[in-house]
């Protein structure tokens, strides 16, 4: 793709690597057939290779956005389907990173939708606030119907119960001779609503010899605020979580920093480039980059030992973080297969469910459309339990299905001698 960056613009070190992001771009269009927003909509400004053009235009010309760019901007899941589908290679994460930021610092979005946008970034991203908003849920529930219609969303996305334990920060001992030292993000959303993942993972780590460590300053890694453009929250959680992690690894040594939610660990495996130019911050976060893994990754390394369980048909769903974000679709089929679980793919395993971060709670009609194409997919195969590595996915497919949604861990725990996940009991 042909640029007019200025010689001036190109100093610019964010404008100098859009520059060569837009000039990968050959627009061959493979992307659209994967894009999930332009198979439901067809409309090219809906599509990866439309959405370049308008950040194109913003970045060469100086651009202010207006409300058409960001409704088209806006409706970008981030699932990077595209990347997945690019033969040319182009980086669309950081080109559409890039472009959103923009967006937030010249377009000035309607009242209502800057409250919207910054009470989520507030209460999801802070476990104590989210708890108190939880609790909360069901008194606001006898007013729904005089709410806004995303609000109504937002609350029939809320769990019923908030999880009945907590992850406290801690060492959580290895079992035997330790193998590892690694360090656990609990999550803020995921601390809140399905800490049952955490203490299954735990419990399944220490149990193959790693010991398990939650740092109290590592609670949210920035993602929630990164994909809606408000960088500065983002990299002030992203910031404290990196500094805390790089306390604990100079105090005591780590391994590895696990990840059981794939979205947050496609953010902070990328935080080495998010914070490439803090001079204060750019070899830490390089450094937290490359100890980070999925809590996939960890376990496909371990000698993992399955009980004897009864037969269970799993549908996997592959989260677009995981597939397309870190490339890791292999990993989790091998252990749920090894377990000896009958795995099930769907159809259109590459298309995202709509969860998304806030996706679902921004645009809730295409977010709907394509859970419901999603959980189609899921249920015509059958399945007894719907299992995926991400924890946005879990609360998006449970909304619209009635087959028991769990996390991958959940089930490898059990299968190792832990407890029925919930639903399984």
């Amino acid at each position: 793709m042909q640029t007019a960056f200025s010689p001036a613009q190109l100093q610019d070190p964010v404008l100098a690597e859009a520059n060569g992001i837009l000039r990968t771009c050959v627009h061959c269009g493979f992307c659209t057939a994967t894009c999930p927003t332009y198979v439901l909509l067809g409309d090219e400004l809906d599509s990866p290779r439309g959405r370049i053009s308008l950040v194109k235009e913003m970045l060469e010309q100086d651009k202010p956005a207006n409300a058409t760019i960001a409704k088209h901007l806006d409706r970008c899941l981030s699932c990077f389907a595209c990347m997945s589908t690019c033969p040319s290679g182009v980086d669309y994460m950081h080109l559409i990173d890039t472009g959103r930021a923009h967006l937030e610092r010249t377009y000035q979005r309607p009242m209502g939708e800057r409250a919207l946008r910054w009470l989520l970034g507030t209460v999801l991203s802070n476990p104590a606030r989210l708890r108190a908003a939880l609790a909360l849920a069901p008194l606001a529930n006898l007013f729904s119907g005089l709410l806004p219609g995303r609000l109504r969303g937002l609350l029939a996305l809320a769990p019923k119960h908030a999880s009945n334990t907590t992850t406290a920060p801690g060492v959580y001992s290895a079992t035997g001779v330790r193998r590892m030292r690694v360090a656990l993000l609990t999550g803020c959303v995921q601390s809140v609503v399905e800490d049952n993942i955490n203490a299954a993972t735990i419990r399944l780590l220490n149990r193959y010899g790693v010991e398990v460590v939650v740092a109290k300053q590592a609670t949210c890694c920035g993602a929630l605020n990164h994909h809606m453009g408000r960088l500065a929250p983002a990299h002030a959680a992203a910031a404290a979580t990196i500094r805390a992690w790089c306390a604990e690894a100079d105090a005591n040594g780590l391994d590895a920093i696990v990840v059981n939610t794939s979205g947050c660990g496609t953010t902070i495996k990328d935080y080495g480039h998010a914070f490439r130019d803090d001079p204060a911050l750019a070899i830490d976060a390089a450094r937290i980059s490359g100890l980070a893994k999925d809590v996939s990754e960890i376990l496909a390394a371990l000698p993992l030992a399955f009980v004897s369980r009864r037969h269970l048909r799993v549908a996997y769903h592959s989260a677009c973080s995981l597939q397309h974000g870190q490339k890791i679709t292999a990993a989790p089929l091998k252990l749920l297969q090894g377990a000896g679980f009958e795995v099930l793919q769907p159809a259109e395993s590459h298309l995202c469910c709509g969860s998304a971060g806030t996706y679902n709670i921004l645009q809730p009609e295409i977010a709907g459309k394509l859970r419901d194409r999603k959980v189609g997919n899921l249920e015509g195969l059958r399945p007894q339990v719907i299992c995926a590595g991400n924890v946005g996915c879990l609360v998006q497919i449970r909304s619209g299905s009635a087959v028991p949604v769990m996390h991958t861990v959940e089930l490898l725990d059990w299968a190792t001698g832990g407890p029925a996940p919930r639903g399984l009991a």
